[in-house]
């Protein structure tokens, strides 16, 4: 009905606009307290959530006391649940939403549905009625061929999957980690320090394995579920594979020290989990007489430690890239996410450096007094002070990219200089542009300057 007709039945009534995004990040809350069931939860927004429970029911004495366990959690969250279990997703989420009164198996609950159940659209829905076909029981009894030419092959493939006659997967929220590991306590810990050595000690359990395995964590991820639902994620990286427990238990203390605000532990925790998203070979290193892999482990130490304290984005490594453009050249990346950086070109005994030390982003225009229609500045002005160029080298003629530009646009050449003025400073400048080709009145710039 509509609202107004609402309020004059129910004056008291309390009407607030609908916050789809706000529903979604709750669910995606409640999705959170489902992990401790299993890793596999699928949101159906946005109402609904799916729990893969393969392989987690030796958990639990039996499956009843699996649904009690499940709905004891979610009565935190919602005040009306329907739950329900089958051999498929798209079972179990028909006997949730569909199913009026219990069945004495899952196989008669499921017959007992109607159409509805399969979610087809109205059209197809109201068809199935017209015919007499109420319940999936009724289409069960029904040879598929003739079912799929008259009501489209879309029902009898969401019919077998609810039945359980095809197998289909959920796609969960989140993949299934290399390795996991957790601890589930009695009674739950209240103390911060505690839950931190516990996932020092999962980290030790989690190196175990992981050098069985020969291999190394790139990045590890801790779950605190507090008795009251709330879930508190601790996630670390590390630049090389890592298995050493003492530094992953170190990176997290970095991490939680980083913290703007500190780990409440409310009513405590009753269940840690540690997994390992991403791992990586790692066999056993070699120590080099001279020290130079211990060298570089210190360093990938230190990366570590700053990329957790003050972010990854703050700690950046340049790399080179194949182009010819000099803003181009190299990236400043996350340096925890590179291995460690090829060795740069050395440079020619005696030569200046090609490039300067530092480059403006985007260049600076100048006023430069030069020879045409291609010759070298002699004076430019650059910030308000004026510079007599004592000694030029160029050009270096750097082209366009040609097969980057829009259609119609011919694109301007660089033709850059290294200059030094009189005080002895040196500059990189470029002319934008070939006078009388590509333009009437070229422009410059300064792009660089050397040390």
């Amino acid at each position: 009905m509509t609202l107004a007709d609402a309020r004059a039945r129910v004056p008291a009534l309390i009407a607030v606009e609908a916050d789809p995004a706000a529903d979604r990040h709750w669910l995606e809350r409640i999705a959170d307290a489902c992990d401790r069931f299993t890793p596999l939860v699928e949101t159906e927004p946005p109402d609904g959530l799916v729990l893969d429970m393969t392989g987690c029911l030796h958990l639990h004495a039996s499956e009843a006391d699996l649904i009690a366990a499940v709905e004891a959690a979610m009565r935190r969250w919602a005040s009306r649940l329907r739950l329900a279990m089958a051999a498929t997703p798209e079972g179990a989420r028909a006997l949730a939403r569909f199913q009026s009164a219990p069945a004495r198996d899952e196989a008669a609950a499921l017959r007992r549905l109607p159409v509805a159940a399969l979610e087809l659209e109205a059209e197809a829905e109201r068809a199935l009625r017209r015919a007499g076909l109420k319940t999936l029981g009724d289409l069960a009894d029904r040879p598929s061929a003739p079912l799929a030419a008259r009501f489209g092959a879309e029902a009898t493939d969401r019919l077998d999957r609810v039945l359980g006659r095809s197998d289909s997967r959920i796609t969960p929220r989140r993949a299934l980690p290399a390795l996991m590991l957790e601890r589930r306590f009695a009674e739950p810990i209240t103390t911060a320090d505690t839950a931190m050595a516990v996932i020092g000690d999962l980290a030790g359990a989690a190196a175990g394995v992981l050098e069985e395995r020969c291999r190394g964590g790139r990045r590890f991820v801790a779950r605190l579920y507090r008795s009251d639902g709330h879930v508190i994620d601790l996630a670390v990286e590390s630049g090389l594979p890592l298995r050493d427990p003492a530094r992953i238990q170190r990176l997290f203390e970095e991490r939680v020290g980083a913290l703007a605000d500190p780990i409440d532990p409310g009513f405590g925790f009753d269940m840690i989990r540690l997994a390992v998203p991403r791992d990586e070979p790692l066999a056993a290193a070699q120590l080099a007489l001279e020290g130079g892999a211990a060298r570089e482990e210190a360093v990938a130490a230190l990366i570590d430690r700053l990329s957790t304290r003050v972010g990854r984005r703050r700690v950046r490594r340049f790399v080179p890239r194949d182009s010819h453009l000099p803003e181009q050249e190299s990236l400043a990346l996350p340096a925890i996410d590179l291995p460690d950086p090829a060795p740069w070109p050395p440079a020619e005994a005696g030569e200046p450096p090609p490039r300067p030390i530092h480059l403006f982003d985007p260049p600076q225009p100048i006023e430069v007094i030069a020879g045409l229609p291609d010759g070298p500045p002699q004076r430019f002005r650059w910030r308000r002070t004026l510079h007599e160029v004592l000694r030029a080298e160029g050009p270096e003629r750097i082209g366009a990219q040609w097969w980057r530009r829009p259609p119609g646009d011919p694109g301007l050449t660089r033709d850059y200089y290294r200059v030094e003025d009189v005080r002895g400073r040196r500059f990189w400048l470029f002319r934008h542009g070939l006078y009388g080709d590509e333009c009437a009145d070229p422009r410059w710039y300064m792009h660089g300057l050397f040390a």
